[in-house]
Formats: C-alpha cells, sequence, structure tokens
C-alpha cells in the first residue's frame, strides 16, 4: 500500500462516545463525530470513521478511453469532486483509494494538484468487490508499514459519486453504529422485470415495494471485513452489493436510509455533461460585490447590489466587507466596483488575495471589475487606457484558473445594461 501524500491523517483523535441515535439532530451527531460538544467532558471516544472508495473500473460503459473516475469537469477529473465532498467531513478520518497499478502515478498527480490531504492509494482488484476488500485490508492494521488505524465504522463510497452531502453520510455511520450495517437508497425509477429463457416477460416486480440500492454505505468494520474473509470467489467475482455480504456472512440485517436525488452515479456520457450543470450551478449560488468605500457611504455599489439581491433571487449577494471570511466560505464569483480609485486598486487587491488564497485550486473563480465613467467630465480615452490594463491582468490571472472580465460603464445612465452582463458572466 501507498500513502499519499506522506504526513496525511493519522489515527483518530478522542472524542464523545456515539450511543443509539435514532433519527437524532444531525448536527449535535456531527459535533459528536469530529470530537466536539458536551460529551467530550465525559472523556469518552467517538467512533473512528474512514472510507473506501474503489476506483479501479474501466468505463467500459461509458465508451470512452479514459477510466469515468478520471474524466475531466470544467477541467478538473471526477474522483477530485467526490474526494472533496468526503474531505469536507471533518468526522471521517482517513480515505483509501483503491486504483489499479497503471493509473497510480495519475492518481497521485490529482492528489497533489488539488491539495487532497489524508487520501492512501491501494491497488485494486479485477473487481469492485476485490477493490474494496483490499481497500478494507489497508485499514485492518496487519499491513506492513501502514500508517492507518483500524476505524470502528467504515464508509463504502463510489469514487463517481460526486455529490454525496454531509448528511447522508452522517446517517448511514449513525445506523451502521447501531445495526452494523446501513446504506442509502432511492425509489426505482423504472420498473424491474424478469425474461425468460426466450426473451419473453416472466414476471415484473412491484416497484412500489422495491428499491434502488445506492451509495453511500456504512459499516462496523468488524462486520463488513469478516464479510470479506469469508465471502466465496464467486462473489469477490462477480458480486456488487455490499450489504448483501454483512446480511449473507454475517446476518446483519443493514438499515436502509432514504437517500437524496444527488446519489446518482456518473455512468454514461451524457452523465459528465449533468455533472458539469450541477457543478456550475452550485458554484453560482453566491456573488460577492467588492467596492471601494465604507459601509454607510453614498456609493454605486450599493445600488449595484440591491438591482442584484432583487433581480437574482434564488442567489446570495453579500458585500465584500470581510473579503477573507469570504473566501474562506468559498464565495467563486465576484463583482469588483471600481469608483473612488484610479487603476483598478480595488480589482488587483482582490486578485492577490485570492491568488494567495489558492480558491481557484478547486474551481474557476470569475471577477467581474467594473469601472464607473462620468462621461461629462473624464476624456472616454483615458477611461479606456485605463480598461485595457484589464486585458493584461486577465491574462495571467488565468493560469491560476480565476477569469477576469472588465466593464466600462457610463453614468448616470448605466443600470439596464450593467445588470445583465454581469448575470450573462457569472452564470455563463
Amino acid at each position: 500500500m501507498e500513502s499519499w501524500p506522506p504526513g496525511g491523517s493519522g489515527p483518530a483523535e478522542a472524542g464523545p462516545r456515539l450511543r443509539g441515535l435514532r433519527g437524532a439532530d444531525l448536527a449535535a451527531s456531527a459535533s459528536l463525530l469530529s470530537g466536539a460538544g458536551a460529551g467530550a467532558e465525559a472523556g469518552c471516544s467517538a467512533p473512528a470513521v474512514a472510507a473506501v472508495l474503489p476506483a479501479g473500473g474501466s468505463g467500459e460503459r461509458m465508451g470512452v478511453p479514459t477510466p469515468k473516475q478520471f474524466c475531466p469537469i470544467l477541467e478538473r477529473p471526477l474522483i477530485s469532486y467526490t474526494l472533496q465532498a468526503l474531505e469536507r467531513v471533518s468526522w471521517i478520518k482517513d480515505i483509501v483509494v483503491a486504483v489499479t497499478g497503471e493509473n497510480m502515478e495519475a492518481m497521485k498527480c490529482i492528489i497533489q494538484r488539488y491539495q487532497h490531504k489524508g487520501i492512501s492509494l491501494v491497488e485494486s482488484g479485477v473487481t469492485r468487490h476485490r477493490s474494496i476488500f483490499n481497500g478494507l485490508k489497508a485499514l485492518a492494521e496487519d499491513q506492513p508499514n501502514c500508517r492507518l488505524s483500524k476505524p470502528e465504522v467504515v464508509i463504502i463510497h463510489d469514487a463517481v459519486r460526486p455529490f454525496v452531502e454531509e448528511d447522508v453520510l452522517l446517517k448511514v455511520v449513525t445506523a451502521a453504529k447501531e445495526h452494523g450495517a446501513a446504506g442509502a437508497i432511492r425509489p426505482l425509477v423504472s420498473t424491474v422485470i424478469s425474461p425468460s429463457v426466450d426473451g419473453c416477460l416472466d414476471h415484473s416486480l412491484e416497484r412500489a415495494r422495491h428499491r434502488a440500492s445506492e451509495m453511500p454505505q456504512a459499516f462496523l468494520f468488524d462486520v463488513i471485513y469478516e464479510a470479506y474473509q469469508q465471502c466465496s470467489d464467486y462473489d469477490l467475482e462477480f458480486g456488487t452489493e455490499c450489504l448483501h455480504l454483512a446480511l449473507k456472512y454475517c446476518h446483519i440485517k443493514a438499515k436502509l436510509i432514504e437517500g437524496s436525488p444527488d446519489l446518482w452515479k456518473v455512468t454514461y456520457k451524457r452523465d459528465l455533461y449533468a455533472a458539469e450543470s450541477i457543478i456550475k450551478e452550485r458554484i453560482s449560488q453566491q456573488i460577492c460585490v467588492v467596492m471601494d468605500a465604507k459601509e454607510d457611504e453614498e456609493h454605486v455599489g450599493h445600488r449595484l447590489e440591491e438591482m442584484l439581491k432583487n433581480e437574482l433571487n434564488h442567489v446570495k449577494v453579500t458585500s465584500g466587507r470581510d473579503l477573507q471570511q469570504i473566501i474562506l466560505e468559498q464565495c467563486y464569483n465576484f463583482v469588483c466596483v471600481n469608483v473612488m480609485t484610479s487603476d483598478f486598486e480595488e480589482t488587483q487587491k482582490l486578485l492577490n488575495m485570492l491568488e494567495e488564497s489558492n480558491l481557484s485550486i478547486l474551481y474557476p473563480v470569475v471577477v467581474i471589475s467594473v469601472q464607473f465613467l462620468d462621461y461629462e467630465s473624464v476624456p472616454f480615452g483615458q477611461k479606456m487606457e485605463n480598461l485595457m490594463q484589464i486585458r493584461e491582468f486577465a491574462k495571467e490571472v488565468k493560469k491560476t484558473n480565476i477569469l477576469l472580465y472588465g466593464l466600462l460603464v457610463y453614468y448616470p445612465q448605466w443600470e439596464t445594461g450593467l445588470l445583465k452582463a454581469i448575470v450573462d458572466l457569472v452564470f455563463s
């Protein structure tokens, strides 16, 4: 097994123990799992949680030469989005990814480029179950030079399901802690039928009584590891359902958790376009207006902010009064209004902060620099020369995945065209 990068997450830290949480408040449960909350004073320990991602597939159903987990979405590999979704969850201490030997170096490059932390790599098997088994072995503390600790609960998730949210992960982990195994489910979209040997309908299942098994799934580690140690070669070669192994070999009936619609799996080429659309929509949900004025000053930027709020009811529009905090909250869209200063000083300041934050490593950041021009007092040629600076800025910052646009606006006749231009740039 290879660990990458060195010095990633180690053994889970001590915290409160999670006991019998049936439908408990999610925030309180998350606090327990992350080692915070009132229970910490009692000196109990939270369950150590790890995740295993089988990522050895060839992408045969997608019909492309690149395995689907490495296919780019917004120029970033799909698996990186899934890793990011798991890394956001503070109480997941280790993530083990099983990849083929030929893709090991490519996976290391992805981890390094997108600064993923606490990721360990193992070589995948020839089937999904064998890949998962290899990941579990790496967590079982029986491998030489292994830095990982055996968790109490392990999550198994697909590398090509990038939209999993913390609340679903928390629900399956909490249920697994109580029942031994748990998995997300969704209603069937189509009726399942069984054909006869001659290709005719034999029988169909009543759709309302059945569910589609999805990911994530979670297990007490000792349960699923024992199941894999006992399962037959037939199961390892042809099986796909981990919950079934826990039932068949350990007699554990998994608790089924209703999952959200975002748990779908990127399987076909068209799914890549759907995933890109979802990602674009998500990162367009917040716009920050940055202006070179104090909050209580009369400023055209305040008027612009109000206009955006009125026009974009589904988008959070905020003022950049605390830029550091807004960047930490991962806002990816900025409108920078330059009125009081020349030479786009406010824009340059914002660009410097964004580059230092490395925010654009994961997603493109859009910056729209707006320069207002009083056509009655300032020569047009003078302002056009200043505006040309934006082109040079844009060339440089594009190298760091920051997309800079410049708008020169005449006032007072500015409102009609400006709002449409900003909306088009942010949502394009």
